[in-house]
């Protein structure tokens, strides 16, 4: 590398900085917790690949974190001496954002400052927090197992560029140094540091060091002056080191000496959220595999939890040794927001992400995490609704806040995170029950997303012999469905489903407690006990009497429609279109159309209403051909879809207008 080289930031790092040093001051502190983590995650990243290298110690076999300050410079460091980084790697890692969603990220800025912040505070901001106090700052580094001379200076006053400079280092790790705004210079004082530090990063399992400082009284310098002739004391440093946070993983503490505060800080440590967790489990499993969980469910979704790329999982250490974040192995897919840490007893140090998907232990840690994640939710729901739990998978000792702090927090998970939930249906077989249980609705009977199966069961109406539900694009698109007309007019309350998950996920479930699941929208109507007997006879008289105009219907959409038939479910409307009963919905085949997948090209059924007006008017009509499209189309467009030729149905409209 030349001397020194002068490079532009990346576009969203640029915009990020921006807001970083323009609307997070109402919360100052938070960059020294990611700055320390950051450190901390460096000397981890060191002790993992010094397994395979011991010679990468040098000769510091200590891993610790330092932090000082100058005050005549009004600069404040903080130094590991973890894995360091390369001149390479400085340019990648400080000069862009590598974090997947990004783009998400920035779409969601509104350029409203306090709304912007919060964005920020979800979304991590990790090293350039340091602009928050910092007017430039100066990083000095060598990566552990280079020479001296491939150490690298990056510094920035966090506009638009940086430079990058090579320097002999003969530390290995990474300084960074904070050149304090003058608003800023609180943090030029020990004890400042010191109570933040034990606020935000006691957990840290590395010894934090700062220097230790004594009181000096002034010097004599006139012994005649009437103020004694001295020069003010102060506190001064002495060269010695101390270690000022417990230096002990959190997780291994027992439960008693760790407060609330110190869980949520340390879940914000782990997570870069800035709001507290909803609820969290701290444990030890013992038995053929030995492991500690201390796992957390955020009450905020991140940005990236819909991106296919994005690894998820918790951090996985093995006898306190940190091995790797996102250990996605030991959690589901579908749990993929859970965060946190599992420490164990029985893996072997140099884990691999291969052996992690073979291993048997691993298995065992999965599905007690996974059992663990579902009785913290199981525990969430019961107190929302005061419903019973819905099983145990054997371990105690919840850590949370007492019953009526939980009340409302469920309703609170689910709308952030019951789409990703309901993918287990398809993944988790073994847990599908207690999945199901977890599950909730907005219904024909209630607009908020809050019917559960059982809800729905407990009142369904005597003889009634189905859970029915259907799904749509959008709550209006499913409330308003002529599906649902035979439904609201004999009160029987239908489960609206709007997410596109649904439709998928509902391929693994077809009952609830022994009672099977309908749609509405799939084969022709049977209401069983529901419909009486004069209802079924006028239903079959009329399919009687329309058997030649259906005849003459089908012959005319015969290129769209599978079939045509009379139907009962239909009061308001016309017509309708439904498909077999195991055939695949128009709304899932527009979804794979949609994402660029093949779906099977199969026709839906049109149900007509006998009793409508415009569907008695098409006998003897001499527009029926155009009568019957429009008829279709508009079925079509009820149900959230689009007529295959928009022109053709709009020319046909205006000529029966006219």
């Amino acid at each position: 590398m030349s001397n020194k080289q002068t490079l532009s930031f990346q576009a969203e790092v640029a915009q990020l900085l921006h807001l970083v040093t323009h609307s997070l001051y109402s919360n100052q502190e938070i960059f020294l917790r990611e700055l320390i983590s950051n450190a901390s995650d460096a000397c981890d990243k060191l002790r993992f690949e010094a397994l395979n290298n011991n010679a990468l110690y040098e000769d510091a076999p200590n891993l610790e974190v330092r932090v000082s300050f100058d005050q005549a410079a009004k600069t404040l460091t903080i130094t590991d001496n973890g894995i360091g980084m390369t001149a390479q790697e400085a340019i990648e890692h400080l000069g862009t954002i590598a974090k997947s969603g990004t783009k998400d990220f920035m779409g969601k800025l509104s350029g409203d400052q306090k709304a912007d912040a919060q964005l920020i505070g979800q979304f991590g901001v990790g090293f350039y927090s340091g602009f928050i106090v910092a007017d430039k700052i100066t990083v000095e580094s060598r990566r552990a197992g280079v020479a001296p001379e491939e150490g690298v200076r990056w510094t920035s006053g966090g506009t638009g560029d940086f430079e990058v400079e090579a320097i002999t280092r003969a530390a290995r790790g990474t300084s960074i140094i904070l050149h304090l705004r003058e608003e800023a210079e609180e943090y030029l004082n020990a004890w400042k540091l010191k109570s933040v530090i034990a606020k935000y990063s006691d957990h840290i399992s590395l010894p934090i060091l700062m220097e230790k400082e004594e009181w000096k009284d002034g010097e004599l310098i006139n012994p005649s002056d009437e103020n004694g002739g001295r020069q003010p004391g102060g506190m001064v440093k002495t060269g010695e080191w101390e270690t000022i946070n417990k230096a002990s993983a959190l997780w291994t503490r027992p439960k008693k000496d760790i407060t609330e505060e110190q869980y949520q800080e340390f879940y914000k440590a782990i997570s870069h959220d800035h709001e507290a967790p909803l609820t969290w489990a701290h444990n030890r499993v013992e038995g053929n595999t030995e492991y500690t969980q201390l796992l957390y469910i955020p009450a905020k979704a991140p940005f990236d939890l819909w991106n296919r790329d994005k690894k998820a999982g918790v951090k996985l250490y093995v006898k306190r040794v940190f091995i790797m974040d996102d250990a996605e192995a030991l959690m589901p897919t579908y749990l993929r927001f859970v965060k946190g840490v599992i420490d164990s007893a029985d893996l072997p140090l140099n884990v691999s992400r291969e052996l992690l998907q073979e291993s048997r232990d691993v298995r065992s840690i999965r599905e007690g995490s996974t059992k663990r994640v579902l009785s913290m939710l199981e525990d969430l729901a019961k107190h929302d609704k005061h419903e019973a739990t819905a099983g145990d998978d054997g371990v105690t000792d919840v850590v949370d806040a007492d019953d009526k702090a939980k009340e409302g927090k469920y309703t609170a998970f689910y709308s952030e995170f019951g789409s990703v939930l309901k993918e287990g249906l398809g993944e988790d077989f073994g847990n599908r029950e207690r999945l199901a249980k977890l599950l909730r609705f907005p219904s024909t009977s209630s607009d908020t997303v809050s019917v559960s199966f059982a809800d729905y069961k407990a009142r369904m109406k005597e003889g009634q012999e189905a859970i029915y539900y259907i799904t749509a694009d959008t709550l209006a698109a499913a409330k308003n469905s002529p599906q649902l007309e035979v439904f609201k007019k004999k009160g029987i309350e239908v489960l609206l489903m709007t997410d596109r998950v649904d439709e998928w996920a509902l391929n693994y479930l077809h009952d609830f407690d022994g009672t099977p699941l309908q749609s509405v929208a799939k084969g022709a109507v049977d209401l069983g006990k529901l419909q009486d007997e004069a209802e079924k006879k006028a239903a079959e008289e009329a399919a009687e009497a329309f058997k030649p105009l259906l005849a003459k219907l089908k012959e005319a959409l015969k290129d769209k429609a599978e079939d045509v038939r009379v139907t009962t479910r239909l009061v308001d409307s016309p017509a309708c279109l439904v498909v077999q009963d195991d055939g695949m919905s128009t709304q899932l085949a527009r979804m794979l159309k949609q994402a660029g997948q093949q779906a099977p090209e199969s026709k839906p059924v049109l149900e007509v209403n006998a009793e409508h007006a415009l569907v008695k008017k098409l006998e003897g009509s001499v527009h029926f051909h155009d009568l019957a499209h429009i008829l279709f189309d508009q079925a079509l467009l009820a149900e959230g879809g689009l007529p295959a030729d928009p022109a053709a149905y709009v020319k046909r409209v205006n000529a029966l207008l006219a």
